[in-house]
């Protein structure tokens, strides 16, 4: 099987490909420098988009197709399919096994699939319950139950926990044998040995001023591994982030609060079918930054809902927030007007169709879409943000209309545009280019440094780590046996 792309224009985005050729038995890399083309690539090459002008030869009939923005929009159907209504209880959604039976051909495939994937023991739980990494794997598992002859990946690894990214790392290895596969990261160290040829889009501009991303020249890995590119990016990200981080510092400056800024004594959360955790005694002090950590499923994300008041068991727990306890009168908004938060819930939430410049401004407001007039010392300001993040151009676009990875950054700077007390970033990176995920990462360490606000984070990658963060909580156990949650200080 041999693709062949040729004169391919996608007019509105400026991405170009003269000439690209796909051999059989080749695998690819796409390594998404400071752009969203490669995703577009993705989904030009899925059929999801069509190009607006040029040619593409030879795709297979059967095409395995995983990324964020699919993820998306499968919960966003599970959302406007919910039942709870008309239900005794809580509708999470449809179950793991039957979202990959779906995608089957015979039924004999799913526990075959299942298996695979690592989703065996949470077959019957509904997808809405489902952490990001665990809803991954499957996408993954329903990508694979069509037995594709191309498999494309988008940031395969995102969400993932060390040990699954280490499992996809190896099946990726043995599908190769296989399938043909396309792989797209912003990670240079996340590229398979079997990648035969690595490929990056390269930016310009053309006669008419207008921005193009054009496909560059093909490497082998090795090639890859050894090119200067790397730091040259590493060194433009610096640059960039000492100019957010400029404008950071001409923002309000927030009110500080005695200790413990945040307090859980004894937290405990329980559902019907399992306790989550229980005993966890945490105290953030002014000054201090937090990492939890853990694997996929265990409870990181429903421990920050506690914080932030999105869970429904955080008045029923024992948690001081700002000086106050919880439920002592405060209302939600009170205390989200203190907080910013990141994360894959927000962004599924966020489904509103403002413009880009209106995602930046409700930060002001903590609301999801702008309901309020800003300022013009807050329009001013947001208008600076978008300059800062490279999307002036964006200033009108819809949020749908928007690439995956442009939406996370304007759900950035919605965050820290008010420069919150608390910034609560869970998986903050998802979707992010090389040059935007380095910018916003060292953007975070500077705050932390400087103290600007208190961080909560989440990353399971290893080369996320930010020296700024010296406190962690960890899930330490599996999900068999249970969880225990140990609160480790630099100091202890």
């Amino acid at each position: 099987m041999t693709i062949n792309i040729k004169d391919l224009v996608l007019e509105t985005e400026g991405v170009v490909i003269d000439e690209w050729t796909i051999e059989a038995k080749e695998h690819w890399g796409i390594f998404s420098t400071h752009s969203h083309a490669g995703s577009l690539l993705g989904r030009l090459l899925s059929g999801e988009i069509k190009a607006s002008s040029g040619t593409i030869q030879g795709l297979p009939e059967h095409i395995g197709w995983v990324s964020l923005y699919q993820q998306q929009l499968l919960l966003e159907k599970e959302l406007a399919e919910d039942e709870t209504d008309f239900m005794d209880r809580l509708d999470y959604g449809s179950t793991v096994q039957s979202l990959v039976a779906e995608c089957c051909s015979q039924a004999s495939q799913v526990d075959a699939l299942l298996e695979l994937t690592d989703l065996t023991h949470l077959r019957e739980r509904g997808f809405r319950q489902l952490s990001t990494g665990e809803t991954r794997r499957v996408m993954l598992a329903r990508a694979l139950a069509i037995e594709p002859q191309l498999l494309i990946l988008d940031e395969p690894f995102a969400g993932l926990d060390l040990s699954h990214q280490q499992a996809l790392s190896q099946l990726l290895v043995m599908l190769s044998e296989s399938v043909q596969l396309l792989i797209i990261t912003s990670r240079e160290d996340e590229l398979p040995a079997c990648i035969s040829h690595v490929v990056m889009f390269n930016a310009e501009v053309n006669k008419a001023g207008k921005s193009l991303h054009r496909l560059g020249e093909p490497m082998t890995l090795q090639q890859w591994q050894t090119h200067p590119v790397m730091e040259q990016l590493m060194s433009l990200s610096q640059q960039r982030s000492q100019e957010m981080m400029e404008l950071i510092q001409r923002q309000q400056y927030q009110p500080k609060y005695e200790n413990p800024l945040v307090e859980l004594k004894n937290a405990k959360v329980e559902y019907t079918d399992g306790l989550i955790f229980e005993g966890v005694n945490w105290r953030i002090n002014n000054g201090e930054h937090w990492q939890i950590r853990g694997p996929n499923g265990c409870g990181k994300s429903t421990l920050l809902g506690l914080i932030l008041g999105d869970h429904p068991q955080c008045y029923s727990n024992d948690i001081t927030l700002f000086g106050k306890p919880r439920g002592s009168g405060e209302t939600i908004w009170q205390v989200k007007e203190q907080i910013g938060i990141v994360s894959s819930a927000l962004h599924l939430q966020y489904r509103v169709n403002c413009s880009a410049l209106d995602v930046l401004l409700s930060g002001f407001f903590d609301s999801i879409g702008l309901y309020q007039q800003p300022s013009k010392k807050q329009l001013d300001l947001a208008k600076d943000w978008l300059a800062i993040l490279h999307m002036t151009q964006c200033e009108k676009t819809g949020f749908k209309q928007l690439d995956y990875g442009q939406q996370r950054l304007l759900l950035i700077g919605r965050a820290l545009i008010k420069q919150p007390v608390l910034l609560i970033l869970d998986e903050p990176y998802q979707g992010l280019d090389f040059i935007n995920r380095k910018l916003v990462m060292n953007t975070l360490n500077m705050i932390a440094e400087q103290n600007l606000s208190q961080l909560l984070y989440v990353s399971h990658h290893l080369d996320d780590v930010l020296p700024a963060i010296h406190h962690y909580v960890d899930f330490e156990g599996d999900a068999q046996c249970g969880y225990q949650v140990q609160v480790k200080r630099h100091e202890d």
